[in-house]
């Protein structure tokens, strides 16, 4: 889909694939009401009224409907449904375009005390942006958000922290983290962020690092450039460095994992179809680089859409795993605009990757664990090792050849 936005008469279907926001495809045109139905009030418009005429402290039409949304979305059971406002959703978008006012943070969820699903959810700093006011002030990533200002944000969802980051140009935030159980402070300027969620290294060793902080639109396309690079593949390897990376685009991601296979599939997706659940397979876009050796670094900030890169590269032999445990989202979301500019946003459905494996909850165990306690360079450090011997496995050219005598 290359990061598209249907249309669909009232309703805007935007496709995602995130800690909070999962990915997915279009939807029908929206159900039309019967004769019979419009003939009297429903049951939420009768309530409402009876609660304008007779509560002692009533509260206004725009309250209950949003808390009518809110109850809604708590009886579906589904962690992920959530209820965004009209700017709340304008600056989601903008953060997927590349465009929008903040201090450069990716902000995700991490499981806090007790084990499993049902432990308590904290904020977490899942990636900062290169160049960006949280980088030059020092906030990393695996920051534990406490206050926005003055503001106790302890229980806020990502998404309603990162609203009240993002402002005008030019205008300041106190952001108060926990790190290593004690408090840092930071005092940011908002900034214009540019698209910026690749970034590029060409290493000593002849080793090509790439980092990709979140899949926003034009990723994929970015990476593959720098795959081939100006002078061709880096005859030292590639690293594709997922550590933080939340997820984004589900387009993104497809591209993504095709600049590093030759064809095939990539991810499966399985939701709900007029008939049953359908199963629907995303295949490499067109062929990529198949051939120069990779390792993708990640970690328990690696999300959902960041998940599906590495997962297809693992489950089609074309990369060695390094780091931690990856955080284990595989459910599918849909936002979906409202009359008034809002949005709800629900679980449609799950993907696989190409062997069939559910992720979610589980995660990608990597071939090559680096503990998380460990420092980034580690991880680093260990994935270079391990491009080398891979290098080391690869046939040698033959005397004389033009990559012999290249290689000096």
């Amino acid at each position: 889909m290359t990061g598209r936005v249907l249309r669909v008469s009232a309703v805007v279907v935007a496709v995602v694939c995130a800690y909070a926001a999962g990915m997915i495809t279009g939807g029908g045109p929206p159900v039309e009401r019967r004769a019979d139905e419009s003939a009297a009030p429903s049951l939420l418009d009768e309530a409402a009224t009876r609660i304008g005429r007779a509560a002692a402290h009533p509260v206004d039409r725009g309250t209950l409907d949003r808390a009518a949304i809110d109850g809604m979305l708590r009886s579906l059971g589904d962690k992920w449904a959530r209820h965004y406002s009209a700017q709340e959703f304008d600056d989601f978008q903008g953060r997927l375009n590349g465009r929008y006012s903040g201090v450069g943070l990716w902000l995700g969820t991490v499981e806090d005390g007790g084990a499993g699903r049902n432990a308590d959810r904290r904020v977490r700093v899942a990636s900062v942006q290169p160049g960006s006011a949280a980088e030059r002030a020092g906030v990393r990533v695996g920051d534990l958000i406490t206050h926005v200002g003055s503001t106790d944000v302890t229980g806020w969802d990502a998404a309603r922290i990162a609203a009240q980051l993002r402002g005008r140009p030019g205008t300041g935030v106190a952001l108060t983290v926990e790190r290593d159980g004690a408090p840092q402070r930071f005092w940011l300027v908002r900034t214009p962020v540019a698209g910026n969620d690749v970034t590029v290294a060409d290493l000593a060793d002849h080793t090509r690092l790439i980092r990709v902080g979140a899949f926003t639109r034009g990723v994929g396309r970015q990476v593959r450039g720098a795959v081939a690079g100006a002078a061709g593949p880096p005859r030292g390897g590639l690293l594709l460095d997922l550590r933080g990376n939340p997820g984004g685009l589900l387009d993104e991601a497809v591209e993504t994992a095709s600049a590093f296979l030759p064809g095939g599939p990539v991810v499966i997706y399985e939701h709900r179809g007029e008939h049953g659940m359908i199963s629907e397979r995303r295949d490499v876009t067109r062929p990529g680089d198949a051939e120069t050796p990779l390792v993708v670094l990640v970690d328990a900030g690696t999300a959902s859409a960041a998940e599906v890169v590495a997962g297809s590269l693992r489950d089609r032999d074309r990369a060695v795993i390094v780091g931690s445990r990856t955080y284990g989202k595989g459910s599918v979301q849909e936002p979906i605009r409202l009359a008034d500019g809002s949005a709800i946003e629900l679980t449609v459905g799950r993907y696989r990757t190409p062997s069939g494996r559910n992720l979610d909850g589980v995660g990608i165990e990597p071939d090559v664990a680096v503990s998380a306690n460990r420092p980034p360079k580690e991880a680093e450090r260990r994935a270079q090792e391990v491009l080398r011997g891979l290098l080391a496995t690869l046939p040698r050219p033959a005397a004389g050849s033009v990559l012999d005598k290249d290689r000096g």
